[in-house]
């Protein structure tokens, strides 16, 4: 089959689906990859087809404002759509839809005549189970949860109205409302797979058939990768280190953050890798500190002896699977969920909301993770659970019952 995958969002939102692409392609698949043009060397990296969407993935404005987050969101959407039909040619046999493509997705679907499937990295759907994941809210009880749920789908619909309304116009279809299209695919029961690990989200068991979840889809990284030879060094010349980044978020505020790090890692008693990110963390921390650029969590995380990260969901999942406890500092959007559920595993303390973050409480929280085994425990347990997850295989069986049926 020739597949679109369309995801599109941070480094975060993107990079899960170039492992996911690399292994439906090696099954046979043809696979193209339909995200914006910062992610174009990720997506080729892999060995698929890039394909350009036109929209602007970097945040703006403050992360806290949450009225500013939902223009950002909107006018993201409404520019996505305008490319998005682009990117689909003829030839496609099935739509693969990320948790923020979809709402567009559908509309490309019934206009063309082209399956879709679900291929959502936080799950969406209502349940009492846990509140909304971008609530940032703690539980609320069963019926609070629910309640809470078909709300943030009420927003996320208000999110992607105007996309919606221009979109269809361009395919010259009939109005319709973004909720509409939603309850649509709702009595459907349009298929979703839930790429995360049921080790932080089993399955809620109110959920309607078709939505599953099946297990991470890892980042591709080619079997010829290597770390950098100052980082070998570095791992090589002492004790495991920690990690301290916050990968999108934070922008501007490496300075800050990297003095605050450094004095952290130098109360604990602890060795440190600063990630550089969108923040641009860097410091001059001495022979202790190393600062680095982007670089594969499948190779590093192992070699570490815990992660100081922004909650987001691939390097909560990433530091599990390498069995190594964290420190979570959420920012927005659906770190604090993640951040919780990594807090009720046992394999990191209380999360340390990034707002009230400072040397010292990073510092204590350093502490125990790392001398604590309890933690490191956790997160072994978490990542033998993992290695029994079949996530890319899950996407793989639904895809040929769908060719199947064609």
């Amino acid at each position: 089959m020739r597949i679109l995958i369309a995801a599109a969002g941070s480094r975060g939102d993107v990079d899960p689906y170039t492992g996911l692409g690399a292994a439906l392609r090696a099954a046979g698949h043809e696979v193209a990859l339909a995200t914006t043009e910062p992610f174009a060397p990720l997506v080729r990296a892999a060995g698929l087809e890039f394909r350009g969407l036109p929209a602007d993935s970097r945040r703006h404005g403050d992360v806290g404002d949450r009225r500013e987050l939902m223009r950002t969101a909107s006018a993201f959407l409404a520019g996505l759509g305008q490319g998005f039909a682009d990117a689909v040619d003829e030839g496609t046999d099935l739509l693969l839809l990320s948790t923020t493509t979809a709402p567009l997705g559908w509309h490309l679907a019934e206009a063309t005549g082209t399956p879709s499937l679900g291929v959502y990295l936080q799950p969406t759907a209502p349940t009492g189970d846990f509140p909304p994941v971008v609530t940032g809210a703690r539980s609320l009880g069963r019926l609070g949860n629910r309640a809470m749920g078909r709300f943030a789908l009420h927003m996320a619909d208000r999110i992607s109205e105007e996309g919606v309304a221009r979109l269809r116009d361009r395919l010259g279809l009939a109005p319709l409302a973004a909720s509409a299209m939603r309850r649509r695919q709702e009595r459907a029961q349009w298929p979703v797979l839930h790429g995360c690990s049921t080790a932080l989200v089993p399955a809620p068991s109110d959920w309607r058939p078709g939505l599953d979840v099946v297990g991470n889809w890892w980042p591709h990284v080619a079997p010829d990768a290597r770390l950098p030879a100052d980082l070998e060094d570095f791992l090589g010349a002492g004790p495991p280190p920690v990690l301290i980044g916050f990968g999108s978020m934070a922008a501007g505020e490496g300075e800050r953050l990297g003095d605050l790090a450094v004095r952290a890692l130098r109360r604990a008693g602890l060795r440190g890798v600063l990630q550089g990110g969108s923040a641009g963390l860097t410091a001059d921390g001495g022979p202790d500190v190393l600062t680095v650029g982007d670089l594969p969590h499948a190779l590093l995380f192992p070699r570490l002896a815990a992660v100081v990260h922004h909650a987001g969901a691939g390097t909560s999942a990433a530091a599990l699977r390498a069995g190594i406890p964290a420190v979570a500092v959420p920012v927005a959007a659906d770190q604090p969920f993640w951040a919780r559920r990594l807090a009720a595993l046992g394999a990191a303390p209380d999360p340390v909301p990034f707002g009230a973050l400072t040397a010292e409480a990073l510092a204590d929280s350093l502490g125990r993770v790392v001398r604590r085994e309890g933690y490191a425990r956790a997160a072994r347990a978490a990542a033998r659970h993992m290695r029994t997850e079949e996530a890319a295989a899950r996407v793989l069986r639904a895809v040929e019952g769908i060719a199947r049926r064609r």
